[in-house]
């Protein structure tokens, strides 16, 4: 029986790369952004498996007509993928009561209506998975992104508390912490001049030297840790937790 998932913000990097990957896996993928079609198909294209829902998810009324598409798709779903996220990079002085609810909004409030919504048709399927994108910036970050990290930090704690209230149903739930992946996210965020300046690759380059790999991540590596915690075949015993993907940039002391 084909598998079913929903994934927010497939016209970015990893939501895109994500969205790939569950369908070359045969799921069937609903996909939401606020993008065009024509934008999603011009990243990468846009798989045949899949249906595209057109919606900015930072409106709660966008979240019911997702859903309502959703349910016409598919009586159940196997999972969701909380990913779509937008970033303000300025001193926290400087950001506006408006900048602070925007990004809430998109990267916080979205996944709590969202898993709202989907509880239902994951508990119908007889259980699923819930994976949330959270970042590094939830447990380790810099200067100038205060609204961004701590809407990751919120999403990151909402998902264990979503575990725990979600065993009974046997529904995981699980979140992804992504460190540097280059995707136009990270190259918006570089302007913040926190790993120097220069042109666009001497600051992805500094930014790689940052990390035990000594590189930065493609969305396709997050894209296939996404799905291991979704796949209930291989993280079965996994919820509440916490999964860094970050190149050892976690690892390594700041002082050295």
């Amino acid at each position: 029986m084909t598998k079913t998932v929903l994934i927010t913000g497939v016209g970015g990097g990893i939501g895109h790369a994500t969205m790939l990957h569950f369908a070359q896996k045969g799921w069937r993928v609903i996909g939401v952004d606020r993008s065009t079609l024509s934008v999603v198909e011009g990243m990468n294209g846009f798989p045949e498996n899949a249906h595209f829902i057109q919606a900015d998810i930072s409106h709660p009324e966008s979240a019911n007509q997702i859903f309502e598409q959703a349910r016409a798709l598919s009586p159940t779903l196997d999972a969701l993928v909380n990913n779509a996220a937008v970033q303000i990079a300025k001193p926290l002085v400087e950001t506006t009561v408006e900048e602070w609810d925007a990004v809430m909004a998109s990267n916080l409030r979205s996944a709590f209506l969202f898993v709202k919504l989907a509880h239902p048709l994951l508990k119908a399927a007889d259980g699923g998975a819930i994976v949330n994108v959270s970042s590094v910036h939830a447990v380790q970050t810099s200067a100038n992104i205060a609204a961004y990290a701590a809407s990751k930090g919120g999403l990151l704690a909402l998902t264990r508390a979503m575990a725990i209230e979600f065993a009974p149903d046997n529904i995981r739930v699980n979140a992804i912490l992504p460190g540097a992946v280059d995707t136009p996210m990270l190259r918006a965020g570089l302007n913040r001049g926190h790993v120097g300046h220069g042109t666009m690759q001497d600051r992805l380059d500094n930014l790689a030297r940052k990390t035990v790999n000594g590189r930065v991540g493609q969305p396709a590596e997050i894209a296939h840790a996404i799905y291991f915690l979704a796949d209930n075949e291989q993280s079965s015993f996994m919820t509440g937790q916490a999964m860094i993907v970050d190149g050892g940039a976690t690892a390594r002391l700041s002082t050295e």
